[in-house]
């Protein structure tokens, strides 16, 4: 079980703006179909945290 768990991550990507600052976005990755029925079965959502951005 706990290696049906350990395959989804959070990822972040950065990107440099036009106006010099920095973009960073930070979401799930997408929950493979073991993991998304245990998610399913407690009516957890599959994508935990949402989509978060920071402008720096």
């Amino acid at each position: 079980m706990s290696k049906i768990l350990s395959v989804q991550q959070r990822i972040t990507a950065t990107f440099q703006q036009r106006d010099g600052h920095t973009l960073h976005v930070r979401k799930a990755t997408v929950a493979e179909p073991a993991l998304r029925r245990i998610y399913d079965a407690l009516a957890l959502n599959a994508a935990p945290g949402g989509i978060q951005k920071l402008t720096v």
